[in-house]
């Protein structure tokens, strides 16, 4: 079977250069964000959920580069493939799944979408930006660093009210211990690419 995305980034797909395997690929991911996107200040800041934390984690900066975004979106991909879950348009609240969304629609070949925090109050006046959603499109959405969840609980009721399905959920790291629960609730399948267990850190809330 072809990895997903192989054609676009022109990688050998023949039996005898499959690519990497999914723990690799894991494998590689983390050590790139405890390398380009993992903080250990010496006092506690306030996160955007409100919580205090020592450990401080960039998602975006982790994956400034473009090999390593494309990695991610790699992952991401044959992770859901090997689930057997496909989609028709990736997408999540702006800002932190802004790149994943476009990565995943280049390496995929798919649809993306952002969903703005509030509405701009003129023109379509829509908070559902780029692809076209409602019954009938398949959505997975994203996330770069979860900790209480509010990010992604917005943007999952966003997408539910245009009728879309939202068939899966991706973070990048999961630093708590709510967004499973949410999304075991309502019956999404959740893939944390990476969790507070992974980075050796406390999780926010504990």
């Amino acid at each position: 079977m072809q990895p997903l995305g192989a054609a676009l980034f022109g990688q050998s797909t023949t039996s005898e250069n499959p690519g990497p395997a999914l723990s690799d690929l894991r494998d590689q991911l983390l050590q790139i964000v405890l390398r380009e996107g993992y903080l250990r200040l010496e006092e506690p800041v306030q996160l955007r959920s409100g919580q205090w934390s020592q450990d401080f984690i960039d998602g975006k900066r982790a994956l400034a580069r473009g090999e390593d975004l494309e990695l991610a979106c790699r992952y991401i991909l044959e992770r859901l493939e090997s689930a057997g879950i496909d989609f028709d348009a990736a997408g999540g609240l702006t800002m932190g799944a802004d790149h994943f969304s476009h990565g995943v629609a280049l390496v995929g070949r798919k649809r993306w979408f952002v969903v703005r925090k509030q509405a701009k109050g003129r023109g379509t006046n829509r908070r559902v930006e780029g692809a076209e959603l409602g019954p009938g499109v398949r959505v997975l959405l994203i996330d770069d660093v979860v900790s209480t969840g509010g990010s992604i609980k917005d943007a999952w009721q966003c997408v539910a009210d245009t009728g879309a399905e939202i068939v899966a959920a991706v973070t990048l790291v999961d630093r708590g211990e709510v967004a499973a629960p949410f999304f075991a609730e309502a019956g999404v399948p959740y893939f944390p690419l990476l969790t507070y267990q992974d980075l050796g850190i406390v999780p926010i809330g504990a």
